[in-house]
């Protein structure tokens, strides 16, 4: 089953795994480590981060690794584009009526 990927960074725990993770390859006793919560629920937060292609498993021995697929992260990023764009609209607009209230004043 394919999860949508907003569906992994709706859950503070995944934010968190994923920012962990994006700076070095960890296995899953490594990333439980960084949390108060069971084994068994990292593994679920784990499954469905993979579920939504976010991250990727390297084995090495005996050892299974995730690492973060930052490409797939452009889904989420093209999608908060247009927010920022709104806003930076909006700051634009808003420096105007400055630029302009600062003008008057002069």
């Amino acid at each position: 089953m394919r999860r949508d990927i907003f569906q992994a960074i709706a859950d503070p725990t995944r934010r968190a795994i994923l920012v962990l993770i994006a700076a070095q390859a960890m296995t899953p006793n490594a990333i439980a480590e960084h949390f108060d919560v069971t084994r068994q629920s990292i593994s679920k937060h784990l499954r469905i981060l993979s579920e939504c292609e976010l991250l990727a498993q390297k084995q090495e021995g005996r050892e299974i690794f995730y690492e973060l697929k930052i490409d797939k992260m452009n889904e989420i990023d093209i999608w908060l584009a247009q927010f920022r764009k709104i806003m930076e609209e909006r700051f634009q607009q808003l420096d105007e009526v400055l630029h302009t209230l600062k003008n008057k004043k002069k």
